[in-house]
């Protein structure tokens, strides 16, 4: 399952979020949770990269010039036929008060395998450009918190399977176009030890289309495919064991609408915890779909180290099969 955005805490958490998200990514995750923030972020530079475990095996079998060009990778995973590769760098630049944010997010991604004949290759690019604006509203002394994110996406995607011996090209095969999209999430805290907490979001209210905008940044006929409406769900506690160290629990649900169409409910389930020591050092845990998670994080006033591990299900509803990844993360705030 691919979504617009899933950044290095989540995936050290299970891949949840939605409930717990309290800095600048709430306006990419849960615009709600911009709520909870108690101070203002710039964020300048947060490059985030996230591959593959072999990744640089294969890279090391036959260098490729770009990580998201199809004809590059081609020629490396020929020579791991069936192996999956999967590749994905992310920026987001932005800036964030409690209650309104606003940043542009950029994202290259590229899944692909060589079937074991070597004449084609399963491919999913992805390149998102995208301006988001989000604000909350809080109510009942911050028990209630409704927020809505507006989103305006240029897109260029392949998904198909690419004859190894035609064109590879991304301008040969993409589609693209521009949309405009928007996200509405809840977070109901009760004023209780513990703050235990339940969240919604209504991910691409309506929808979301890429009919407009065409030849933004590539020349075609050919539109993105059409995001449907969907909803996240979760509930979280956050015990405070003493004055310097507190956690953080989370289960969430997602994708409702898919989930009740597949036989592997388990496929839709994320569980996720975080140790905090002092809002500096970070320590993280969860099962992302049925697959372990961990990572890491050394937080300054103005920098964030993070670092994390995830399985993610390639497989099919009935077969699921563990692609164990990577990511890091740098960034530089104000």
């Amino acid at each position: 399952m691919r979504e617009f955005y899933n950044g290095v805490r989540s995936l050290g958490m299970g891949g949840a979020s939605i409930a717990v998200v309290n800095d600048e990514t709430a306006l990419l995750s849960n615009p709600a949770g911009l709520g909870k923030l108690r101070d203002f972020y710039g964020t300048i530079l947060d490059p985030e990269l996230d591959g593959s475990s072999n990744i640089t095996n294969a890279y090391y079998s036959k260098p490729f010039g770009s990580p998201f060009e199809p004809s590059e990778v081609q020629k490396t995973m020929d020579l791991q036929r069936e192996s999956y590769y999967h590749a994905n760098a992310q920026l987001f630049p932005s800036f964030v008060v409690r209650n309104f944010g606003i940043g542009i997010f950029g994202r290259n991604l590229m899944d692909a395998t060589v079937d074991a004949s070597g004449a084609n290759m399963q491919t999913y690019y992805l390149s998102d450009l995208a301006l988001v604006l989000g604000y909350n509203l809080r109510l009942w002394d911050g028990r209630i918190k409704i927020g809505v994110t507006g989103k305006a996406i240029s897109r260029i995607e392949i998904d198909k399977n690419l004859p190894t011996t035609g064109d590879l090209s991304i301008s040969g095969n993409a589609s693209e176009g521009a949309g405009l999209g928007a996200d509405v999430g809840v977070i109901l805290t009760a004023p209780w030890a513990w703050l235990p907490t339940v969240s919604a979001v209504v991910r691409d209210v309506g929808g979301t289309g890429f009919n407009a905008g065409a030849g933004l940044r590539m020349s075609t006929t050919e539109r993105p495919q059409h995001i449907d409406q969907d909803i996240d769900v979760a509930v979280a506690l956050f015990p405070i064991h003493g004055n310097d160290l507190r956690s953080t629990f989370t289960i969430e649900y997602q994708k409702m609408k898919e989930a009740g169409e597949a036989t592997d409910k388990l496929r839709y389930a994320h569980l996720g915890y975080e140790l905090n020591f002092s809002d500096i050092f970070f320590v993280r845990a969860g099962a992302n779909q049925r697959f372990w998670t961990a990572g890491l994080e050394l937080s300054s006033e103005h920098t964030q180290i993070q670092i994390a591990s995830y399985g993610e299900d390639i497989g099919t509803d009935n077969a699921p099969k563990e692609d164990r990844r990577y990511v890091l993360k740098f960034s530089i705030r104000f």
